[in-house]
């Protein structure tokens, strides 16, 4: 069973924010905090474009920058605040982080890995599981994602 804490709408507002940095330079507006203790540690945003780089998901960034304020790789007691479901490649990275919770904002009902399509954060076969919490402030982040789409086509 997940658990909605009351600041989880905080911290989404504070990735929403990063999000929106992310289509000031063409890439998907993702945008990602991690917590520790209450405490902002790493905050990212794709940056895919600007750096040329497929790894350059909001995701990753800010696990790196959470890895660096703590002094280490492992992430135990984050929480990792994203607007959109992590994909396969970030999901492996927070699992490999051992982050305690992931709370996101829209589905991603073609690659999500937190539940949409697949779910390796809470697959009992791998070693460390995730709680995991979707739909907070989703039609926020899905808003902020039709709009960067609409404004392509």
């Amino acid at each position: 069973m997940t658990r909605v804490f009351p600041r989880d709408e905080h911290f989404m507002r504070l990735a929403l924010r990063e999000a929106a940095e992310a289509a000031q330079h063409d890439d998907v507006p993702v945008g990602c905090v991690v917590v520790h203790e209450g405490e902002v540690i790493g905050s990212a945003h794709n940056e895919r474009e600007v750096r040329a780089d497929p790894t350059a998901h909001a995701e990753i960034l800010a696990l790196r920058a959470a890895a660096l304020t703590l002094g280490g790789w492992r992430l135990l007691g984050t929480v990792l605040y994203c607007t959109l479901e992590p994909c396969p490649m970030c999901a492996g990275a927070i699992q490999q982080a051992r982050v305690a919770r992931v709370v996101y904002g829209a589905p991603d009902q073609k690659v999500g890995a937190a539940g949409s399509v697949i779910n390796p954060l809470q697959d009992p076969r791998l070693l460390h599981r995730v709680e995991v919490q979707g739909g907070v402030l989703a039609s926020d982040a899905l808003a902020q994602l039709r709009g960067f789409f609409d404004d392509r086509r």
